[in-house]
């Protein structure tokens, strides 16, 4: 049970880290679009790519982050009977409830692969008057969704550890938790 806890741990760890490198792109996004309005209604000059970065920067953001929101448990969740069932049935229909997950995000991982292979081979750009290339930020895509997969096969393997009564459910904090104990 000692592995199965490292994968879990250091899958957590992984995305944690991730997610928290990629939130500061946040700042870049803003900085570029500040620098976006100051010059064009203070020099009246505006540019031709700083909204396209800034998409992409998003783009980058928002498919890299999905591991560490679900580390922190801060997928949408429709809890209205899952939160008042005991912990062991919720982990067991997490366990089942799971094969929707796997298949969209396998399903996301296929098909981001294939377009991010694609997009590389051919060194695709954004055919804009910016024209910068694309294909570093559809690479992103499969890596997000590898890392979401994981995140996912972690969550699936404590769920059936509880479910299954190897661990006990006491012992289990999320992120969130830790963070809230240091406050």
């Amino acid at each position: 049970m000692s592995a199965v806890r490292a994968f879990i741990n250091g899958i957590t760890w992984l995305n944690d880290h991730v997610g928290r490198w990629v939130s500061y792109l946040v700042f870049a996004m803003f900085a570029f679009l500040i620098l976006e309005v100051f010059l064009r209604y203070v020099f009246g000059a505006p540019t031709v790519w700083t909204n396209e970065l800034t998409q992409m920067l998003f783009g980058v953001y928002g498919v890299l982050a999905g591991g560490y929101v679900m580390a922190h448990k801060g997928h949408v969740n429709v809890d209205l009977f899952h939160s008042a069932l005991p912990v062991r049935v919720r982990a067991g229909l997490d366990v089942i409830t799971s094969a929707v997950f796997f298949i969209f995000v396998g399903a996301l991982l296929y098909f981001g692969s294939s377009m991010a292979l694609e997009s590389i081979e051919s060194l695709e750009t954004s055919y804009s008057a910016w024209n910068p290339p694309v294909w570093p930020i559809k690479a992103c895509i499969p890596l997000g969704a590898l890392l979401l997969l994981l995140q996912g096969l972690a969550k699936l393997l404590q769920d059936l550890g509880v479910a299954f009564n190897l661990i006990d459910p006491s012992e289990i904090k999320t992120l969130g938790d830790e963070e809230e104990d240091h406050l």
